[in-house]
Parts: structure tokens; sequence; C-alpha cells
């Protein structure tokens, strides 16, 4: 391993055309050319489907993966995505009660899945939370926008400016539930992905209160799940089904295990037996089609940055996450591994900031990606600081 310079002001550590060494020694040894696997029969007429492997980064399988089409109720999955940033940055909590507009609950009583809210009720954060994720409550994520944000306008902003910051960039919400409003929201599989990416990576506490439940008691009205993977596939833990006429049968979903987290998207399915057919088969045909080949574990240090003006001359990048290659079962290929960051990277850091990827290429298989983050806070540099960097940078 070396750094080599790449371009102006871009750096790279790279395994690439050699061998690696996987934890526990041996030798991943070169083959011909990787055949990756093809996908479940089940999947074949639905007309969007994208299952990746958030351990690597890789693409199992693609179809139309960047063709917005309409959500339906898989919108609900940025509502509880901004509500848990909210929570984080503590200007929202789950104890939280709020009131019931006439207004909402007069339009929102059972119209398509509803928590059945009324001007009496005063439901917390986290209850609104379980309607959502778990009964897919139309009303529910109405009552949570207006009273966390003012109004369902300053809300679906928050939505929108949460899927720029995520790289959701073909994607956009005018609804907190999905509710048809004339193709104005809409999404594409990779953002699904980016965003499942960032709700289980960033607030797995969050995610696993309240994705994956199969139901939910509200006073008297007893909410289930429509989540179709959940207690059937070993793992599966959500994350959202959605219907509408306009959008057909809609499903974002994920699995965890033995260290592997899968997301699956399906989209535009005519019928609800063809979607739970496809989501149960696609993600035992992830777990079992492909294996895990153990690279970094959560945490370690996968390279170092430069870093400019601060008060460490370079940080470690490490992964949010326990880090593979994902190979074709029964298979061996050569596995090529590339850091790239634009670099130096000005102080300040924090800890946790993105400032890289780790590129990921198992044979001749479309290279996967997962994202690298500053492993300690570096501060804005000193006289002293700044003397030693000057020398440091004379011996380069």
């Amino acid at each position: 391993m070396k750094f080599l310079p790449k371009r102006a002001g871009v750096l790279a550590l790279t395994m690439a055309g050699l061998l690696v060494q996987p934890p526990g020694g041996g030798t991943v040894m070169a083959a011909g050319p990787s055949i990756a696997p093809a996908p479940p029969p089940e999947v074949a007429a639905i007309p969007v489907s994208m299952l990746v492997d958030l351990n690597s980064g890789q693409i199992l399988t693609e179809r139309r993966p960047d063709v917005p089409f309409l959500p339906a109720s898989v919108t609900k999955v940025m509502t509880a995505y901004v509500a848990f940033e909210e929570i984080a940055a503590g200007r929202l909590h789950f104890d939280q009660r709020f009131s019931v507009p006439e207004d909402t609950s007069k339009e929102w009583w059972a119209k398509g899945t509803s928590m059945y809210l009324t001007p009496q009720d005063r439901p917390t954060v986290a209850e609104l939370l379980h309607g959502i994720m778990t009964n897919s409550a139309n009303d529910a994520c109405v009552v949570l926008a207006r009273g966390a944000a003012g109004s369902v306008d300053n809300w679906t902003a928050k939505m929108n400016a949460a899927a720029r910051r995520l790289g959701m960039s073909r994607s956009h919400y005018h609804t907190p539930n999905g509710w048809m409003d004339d193709g104005l929201t809409y999404v594409t599989a990779r953002d699904l992905v980016r965003l499942s990416d960032a709700m289980t990576m960033n607030y797995p506490r969050f995610y696993r209160a309240f994705s994956g439940q199969k139901h939910y008691f509200w006073r008297d009205v007893a909410m289930r799940s429509h989540d179709p993977t959940v207690g059937v596939v070993p793992g599966a833990d959500g994350i959202k089904t959605g219907y509408t006429r306009e959008a057909g049968y809609n499903f974002l979903g994920s699995a965890e295990r033995n260290g592997r987290r899968l997301v699956m998207v399906l989209a535009g399915t005519p019928t609800f037996r063809e979607r739970d057919a496809a989501a149960r088969t696609l993600l035992e045909w992830g777990f079992s089609a492909w294996s895990a080949r153990p690279l970094f574990d959560k945490g370690a240090t996968i390279a170092t940055a430069r870093v400019q003006g601060g008060s460490a001359y370079a940080v470690p990048m490490v992964a949010d996450r326990d880090v593979i290659a994902t190979l074709p079962a029964g298979t061996s290929p050569q596995i090529g591994l590339t850091v790239r960051y634009k670099g130096p990277v000005k102080a300040p850091i924090a800890k946790g900031q993105r400032i890289g990827t780790l590129e990921i290429r198992v044979g001749n298989l479309p290279p996967g990606h997962v994202p690298l983050r500053a492993g300690r806070d570096v501060a804005v540099a000193g006289p002293v600081d700044r003397l030693r960097n000057g020398f440091m940078n004379l011996l380069q």
C-alpha cells in the first residue's frame, strides 16, 4: 500500500491490482472475470428494483435505479428521518405532546390508513412515530408536521433540506405522508438507499424502536404493519410499504444478518402478492447467493488524510460500520481497494464528519463505495501547531 497522487488536491490509498490479506491470514486468490449471480425470477416483472449491501456499498442488482417514481407511503420514511434529526438536535422530544387541529382531524379522518385522531387527543411524538412507521397513519404525519414545524409546508421544506444533505438529488417531497399530489412527490431507488443508509447508520437506536414493529395499539385502535418480510425473513427489520392506485405497490426493506445489512427497493409492482414474494426472495438471495469477505472493523483506521490549518497534521479516516467485500458465493476474485479524498482537509474537523470514500472492487463487478469519516476532532491550529506543521511540510 502507498499514497499515490491522483490529481491536484486529491490523494488515494490504493490496493488495486494487489492481492488482499484477509483478517486471520490467507490470501484472496485472483480468479477469472466475476459473474454476478442472476437475481430471482420473482423480481423480473417489477418496474424498479434495487438491492445494495451497505457494508460494502456494492449494488447486487438494480433496474431503473435513477428513474423517479411515486413513493406513496414510503414518503413517511423521510418524515420519520427528519423527526429523528430534530430529536437528536434537541428541537423535538419523544414525550412532547401535540394537539390535533379540528381541520386536520376532519380532513384526514379515515383518509387512507389512519390513527383516527380527534381534537380531544394529545398524542406524543413517540406515539405519532409508531402510528407513522407501523400503521402508516396519514393523519399522524400531518399532526407531527404541523406540531413540530408550524405547518406542512415548513415540514416538507425540512424534508427536502434533509434530502439535499443526503445527496438525494433526484427526489422531492411535497407531502409528509405520500398522499396523491399530482406527482409533486417523487423519489428514486438510489436516493431511497441513501436515506435508508442514513437512517440505519446515523440513528440505529431510533430505527430499531420504530421500524420493524408488527403491531402497535393506540387507545382501542389495533394497528398492524403490512411489511412482508418482518417475522418471515430472518434479520428483516423494516422499513416501509406504500400503495396508491397511481404508484402501485412499493417497498423499502432492510435486513441485517451476520453483520451484513442489505437494503432493497421495489416500486410499481402491480399487486401486493407480487411485491411481497419478490421482497422475500430478493432478501434471501442477497444473503445466500453472495458472501462476505471481512476487510475492516467499525471504527478501525483505514487511512489518514492530511489536514490544512489544523492542530494536527493528519486525521484518521474510519468507517461507521464493519466493512466487507461482497463476493458471489463460492468464488474468490481479486479485491481492489482505493481510498479517495479531496485534501488536505481544512480544519476545523468534527469527529464523524465525512471526509472521504473507500472504493471496493471485486473482480470486474461494479465497485462499491463506503463513506469514510474523521476518527477524531481537529481544531484550528494555534501558533505552535502552525510552526510544527510548516516543519512537517518541509520534510515532505
